[in-house]
Parts: C-alpha cells; sequence; structure tokens
C-alpha cells in the first residue's frame, strides 16, 4: 500500500518550496501583503529557477482572498494569472492557498455569509483555473491552519475578529466555510485534490502532574484534531463534513509545535536532555496517518538563524524514519522558502528561509534581494539524497552542487 501511495502522488517533487502568501490584518489591524513585501511577486521568474536549481518543483503559492475579492462576488485574477504564467514559464507545479490567514474587509469567520462568500469564491477559483489549465492536477488548500486561525483570532486578538474567548465559535465558523468551500470545489471539478494544512503538536503535563493536569493536557493536545474532525464529519456533523473529504493531509511542524500545558514551556526540539515526554516528529505523522489513513504531507516547516541547516538534516532522518514504518510521506515544504519579516512589526526578518534577504542593500528594499544561505543548501542536498533512497523510480534529481 506504501508503494502505491507513493507512486500515485500527484505532487511533482517530494521536496518542496513555500512561498509566504499571508494577507491578513495583525495584531494592529493593519493588512500586510507577504506576496509583495517579500519580493516574490516582482521576483517569480528569478524565485522560480532559483527554486528548481536546488531540486524543488513544486510550490506552495496563495491567491490572497483579501486582494482578489474587493467586491463582495467580483473578483480580480490578475495577479493569480501572473503566478500562473510564470509556473507554466519555468514549469513549476504550484499548489494553491485559497485562504492563508486574510479575508476581505468586510468579513470575519463569525459574519453569517463568511461561508457562503467563501464558497462562492472557490467556484469562481475553479472556473478561473480550468480557464488556463483544463488538464493538470488541481491541488487546492481551501483555509490554512484552521486552529492557529480560530486561536489567533478567537482568543488572543492576533487577527480578526479581535476575539477572546471566541475560539470555538471561529473554528466552526471557518470549518463552515472550509466545509462548503470543499463541496463547491468538487462540484466544479470532482477531480480536485483537497491538502488540509494543520499544526502537528505535542501537549504534555508538567513532571509529576496529577490526574487533573495530565486529562487537561490530553484535552488540549487532541483539539489539534477538531478540524479535520469536522471536515470527515466525526466531530459537528451538522456542519455537512464527509468522510470522502478527507484526501491530502498536511501538517506544519515548527521548532516550538511541542509545549508542556502548564506552565507553559517549550520542549527543546533537539531533546537533548532526553525528555521522556518528547515525541519525534515520525511518531507524530504515524499517528496522524493512523488515525484518518489518508497519505500525509509536512505542508510547512523551517528554523529561525544558525540552526537552520540542523533543523533540516533532522527533518530528513524524521522523514526516512517515518517512510521506513509504512506511513505515505508525499512531501517536505520548506516554508518560508525565501526569508519574512514578522507580521505585526514587519521587522526583524527571521532569517528561516533558504535565501534571505539583504538588509544591508541600500540600493533595494529588504526582500528585493535574495542571498543563498549556503549551509542550509548543503543541507538540502544531504537530506535529498538520504529520503531519495526510500521514493519509488524516478526519484526527485538533486540539481544542487554544493
Amino acid at each position: 500500500m506504501l508503494h502505491d501511495f507513493l507512486s500515485s502522488s500527484p505532487f511533482q517533487s517530494f521536496w518542496m518550496a513555500g512561498f509566504e502568501c499571508t494577507d491578513q490584518q495583525n495584531t494592529f489591524g493593519n493588512r500586510v501583503d507577504f506576496l509583495t513585501l517579500t519580493g516574490h511577486l516582482q521576483l517569480l521568474d528569478e524565485d522560480y529557477q532559483a527554486i528548481q536549481h536546488v531540486g524543488l518543483g513544486t510550490a506552495r503559492e496563495g491567491i490572497r482572498w483579501s486582494q482578489v475579492e474587493r467586491t463582495p462576488y467580483h473578483y480580480d485574477w490578475s495577479t493569480v494569472q501572473t503566478l500562473l504564467e510564470a509556473g507554466r514559464r519555468h514549469g513549476v507545479q504550484q499548489v494553491w492557498d485559497l485562504c492563508h490567514f486574510g479575508y476581505p474587509d468586510d468579513l470575519t469567520p463569525l459574519h453569517p455569509m463568511f461561508a457562503r462568500r467563501f464558497a462562492h469564491l472557490c467556484r469562481a477559483f475553479v472556473e478561473f483555473y480550468r480557464s488556463q489549465r483544463p488538464d493538470d492536477v488541481l491541488i487546492v488548500t481551501p483555509i490554512n491552519e484552521v486552529s492557529f486561525m480560530s486561536w489567533l483570532g478567537g482568543d488572543v486578538r492576533g487577527t480578526s475578529p479581535y476575539c477572546v474567548g471566541q475560539g470555538w465559535e471561529v473554528k466552526r465558523g471557518l470549518m463552515r466555510a472550509y466545509i462548503e468551500g470543499v463541496a463547491a470545489l468538487r462540484e466544479a471539478d470532482p477531480g480536485i485534490r483537497i491538502l488540509t494544512t494543520e499544526p502537528l503538536i505535542n501537549i504534555v503535563p508538567r513532571p509529576g502532574a496529577g490526574p487533573a493536569e495530565v486529562r487537561r493536557a490530553r484535552e488540549f493536545d487532541l483539539n489539534q484534531f477538531q478540524s479535520v474532525d469536522m471536515l470527515c464529519g466525526r466531530l459537528c456533523p451538522e456542519l455537512g463534513g464527509r468522510p470522502e473529504f478527507l484526501d491530502l493531509l498536511g501538517f506544519n511542524y515548527y521548532y516550538d509545535n511541542q509545549w508542556q500545558q502548564e506552565p507553559h514551556q517549550t520542549l527543546p526540539w533537539a531533546n537533548d536532555f532526553q525528555d521522556p515526554r518528547f515525541r519525534p516528529l515520525s511518531a507524530l505523522l504515524e499517528r496522524a496517518y493512523r488515525r484518518y489513513g489518508r497519505p500525509v504531507v509536512l505542508t510547512e516547516t523551517s528554523h529561525p538563524g544558525q540552526d537552520r541547516p540542523h533543523w533540516l538534516r533532522m527533518i530528513a532522518h524524521e522523514a526516512a524514519r517515518t517512510l521506513q514504518a509504512g506511513v505515505p510521506l508525499l512531501g517536505v515544504c520548506l516554508y518560508p522558502i525565501i526569508d519574512r519579516p514578522d507580521w505585526d512589526h514587519l521587522t526583524p526578518w527571521h532569517r528561516a528561509g533558504l535565501w534571505d534577504a539583504d538588509d544591508t542593500d541600500t540600493d533595494t528594499a529588504p526582500g528585493l534581494t535574495r542571498l543563498l544561505h549556503a549551509p542550509s543548501a548543503e543541507a538540502l542536498a544531504e537530506a535529498q539524497q538520504l529520503v531519495a533512497g526510500l521514493l519509488p523510480q524516478p526519484v526527485d534529481l538533486l540539481l544542487y552542487t554544493s
């Protein structure tokens, strides 16, 4: 079964590039647009040539809902057209986020028309895309990281709708739209592939915790699956979720995705102290696969600063362990592939990409230059070689040599 899943993967390459495309309103109520802020829109050709040079043939991109639909039910696809044309020129496969943290100015997930507007957008996107590419495999993430977005906007006032204590209601609103969106996408194109992208986490109690604390930590840990459970109808079936809506299970994993519940404390990702509560990434991926029985994808992963190459090597080893355990892991997306700033303050830049922005260049703005982080590129080459032998032929070509 593993070989069948891997052989029928819809992805052009196992190793993928993710371009930051958030267009959300940040904690100060200001709209950000990372597609232009990082320089990706301005440097499309250069960026696509660069990722291909290091063997990345698939890219995650976003349409930026807030920019496409400035007037209800009227769409401006011009920027998406530009992205599509660049993908065609360079032979880069594009995986599309329809909502990556941002909504139109007049909508929030609590708005009574939110789901209807989103479903309409989904139909319009398929019509537009198929007018350009009638036969390509179309892979879509309807809404990115529902679990994170519902916490950020529903519990800590980090984005619209700027609530506290409303995370569950925001999650329901997002998933109602997600489910209606998937139904609309499938109606418009029965062959469309749906890629969920949810945080993959591990929440644990403190050492010596009593039964009540252990139960509470377990409850919060299991809550990470609520969104996907809603999508397949296991939770809140009144929203319309169905088992057949589960397709490709994407999970986002960063260095701070494992933590102690109370008091809050991140578990160090290298686990140098051999904390028995820490779980390897491969174990977390296998757990998710066993829960749903669908192929998995690591849809976002990166580490800021000097630990970037060490993180990449860890990811490669965990990807290999996942495949060796019989889990159909279809790919790993390096996100962001180009460095990005903080979305609330727009500085500092995270130094988390395979390419950095050169903020010492006074002739251009940060984000409009590209500096390859050589240690990370070397680690990527090693990662590609490590995993290649576990994949069906033909495997990804290693185009980068240090």
